[in-house]
């Protein structure tokens, strides 16, 4: 494949006055997400004794944001194509700001549900943005990989800067103030943005379909929906049909993108096996993952008894190894092969996951941390390197369609996770068995447990937490080993997808089926 941009043209994208003070601003947008994805599970105790929410509340509080982000990723990924990647991230970044400050004030279960549905539809805009615009400007793919990198890194930086300026929140203010740090970085976003960022978009970018966008969003709700009734409350008649409705409509979505001249989404894009392989990766690591880390600050804070911050702090080695495998992810996969890198980080996330199974209510810190830094590590390595694949796979015109695959991947992978092993440890956690007069409500959640211990005897008090945090613990025992199982498969899958998949070392333009 050769490039169709003369070599003049091709030093001149390359040498993009003021192209990495536009990286920092997008940085900014994927440090918004990531702080406010990691500070929700350090407030979870506090939101639970503050709200009083049930147990399928709870879980509907974590997940219903990558519910809503998942069905609209697509569609705000082919707007900005259309209407312009600058415009639609600085819109999303103030809407993001502003619907946070409806999370920090939430009084009701079911109104914090909706701000946190409200905020899918603005996180939706900004995370396709951020890596079509990387996509658009970097050229040379060696820049363009060490720059995926970098918001590679800053995305895991902020699951660290998250819990810990969060716990340090928690510890001197209520618990809506964790939402409320948004909104300097929105300001610095928006502020800087508007002078740096260049704007891009599809020169040929067609109609932006709303049937097709109502259709992805009504089928991807309905999926995981289904998938989460079903995983709660085991089979039912409701949650089969609500299923049925989204895989129809989702199916209807395909048909209508093969049939449109201009579609919301090329399906063309999975023609390549790099691309799928990559995107499929994605979706597996993160639904193997993110049951564990939804549960793990309760696991400090509840089981261990840490301070929000010291369990912020706790966290720290994930982070940590995943920004530093994460700038040199590109090079190793250059130097080894694409498929090695991300199949052996894959393999290494699996095994500490494996390891975590052993872990009871007085483990102590260095088994923990040791296997959150090698998690840390190997998700660092994998997802880089398949987001650089992905971007690589496409033409820049439509890199924001791109990007919402592979982060709508990532999305519901999160929803399905959460779903999935994060109702694996409800049910197992809400059959243990408590001492007499143990109200009905500390079998919901651990925090309600805790709660309810406290207006107990002491005796009966500690006998009920010691039963609650020993089947949560169990329950954790059981998702971490089911994550881990998931993990390993993905690998496997991964070496044989990403087989001959390389990383390019010249830019390339065209359609990504021409790669094969």
């Amino acid at each position: 494949m050769t490039s169709t941009l003369r070599p003049a043209d091709v030093t001149r994208a390359e040498r993009r006055p003021g192209r990495w003070l536009a990286l920092c601003v997008l940085v900014l947008a994927v440090l918004l997400v990531a702080v406010d994805a990691t500070v929700l599970g350090l407030a979870t105790p506090y939101i639970s004794e503050d709200l009083h929410p049930s147990g399928t509340q709870l879980l509907w509080i974590g997940d219903v944001y990558s519910f809503v982000i998942a069905g609209l990723l697509v569609s705000m990924g082919s707007l900005g194509d259309r209407i312009g990647r600058k415009r639609i991230l600085l819109c999303g970044a103030t809407a993001f700001g502003a619907i946070s400050v409806l999370n920090a004030y939430a009084t009701l279960p079911e109104s914090m549900i909706v701000a946190r549905a409200l905020l899918g539809v603005a996180g939706a805009t900004l995370m396709p943005a951020t890596l079509a615009l990387i996509r658009n400007l970097f050229h040379d793919p060696r820049e363009r990989s060490l720059a995926v990198g970098i918001w590679g890194a800053t995305a895991s930086a902020g699951t660290a800067v998250g819990p810990i300026a969060g716990g340090f929140l928690l510890e001197h203010f209520w618990w809506g103030s964790v939402f409320l740090i948004n909104l300097p970085v929105m300001a610095v976003l928006v502020l800087v943005g508007l002078r740096t960022l260049p704007e891009s978009r599809n020169p040929h970018p067609g109609p932006w379909d709303l049937q097709s966008v109502l259709l992805s969003l009504v089928g991807m709700i309905g999926v995981v929906y289904a998938v989460k009734e079903a995983a709660t409350h085991g089979f039912s008649w409701p949650a089969l049909t609500v299923g049925l409705l989204g895989a129809g409509a989702l199916g209807g979505f395909v048909r209508r993108q093969l049939t449109m001249p201009v579609p919301l989404l090329d399906m063309r894009l999975f023609r390549h096996r790099g691309f799928s392989g990559a995107v499929l990766a994605d979706l597996l690591t993160v639904l193997g993952m993110s049951g564990l880390v939804f549960f793990l600050s309760q696991y400090l804070q509840l089981v261990q008894g840490r301070h929000p911050f010291e369990a912020g702090l706790a966290e720290l080695p994930a982070a940590v190894g995943a920004v530093a495998a994460g700038l040199v992810a590109g090079s190793a996969a250059r130097r080894f092969s694409v498929r090695s890198v991300v199949s052996g980080g894959l393999a290494a996330v699996g095994l500490a996951l494996a390891a975590l199974t052993c872990l009871g209510q007085s483990t102590g810190y260095p088994v923990l941390g040791a296997a959150l830094l090698v998690v840390g590590i190997g998700a660092g390595l994998s997802f880089t390197v398949t987001a650089d694949v992905i971007l690589s796979s496409v033409p820049k015109e439509q890199a924001g369609a791109a990007s919402a695959v592979s982060e709508t991947a990532y999305e519901l992978g999160a929803a399905l996770g959460i779903a999935l092993l994060g109702s694996i440890v409800t049910a197992v956690y809400s059959g243990f068995t408590g001492p007499a007069g143990t109200p009905s409500g500390a079998h919901e959640s651990l925090g309600a447990a805790v709660e309810a211990a406290a207006r107990m005897p002491a005796g009966a008090a500690a006998s009920l937490l010691d039963a609650a945090r020993d089947a949560f613990v169990h329950g954790l025992h059981l998702a971490s080993g089911a994550g881990a199982a998931v993990l390993l498969g993905t690998a496997a899958v991964a070496w044989f997808l990403l087989k001959g998949q390389r990383l390019e070392n010249t830019e390339r333009t065209g359609h990504p089926e021409d790669a094969e």
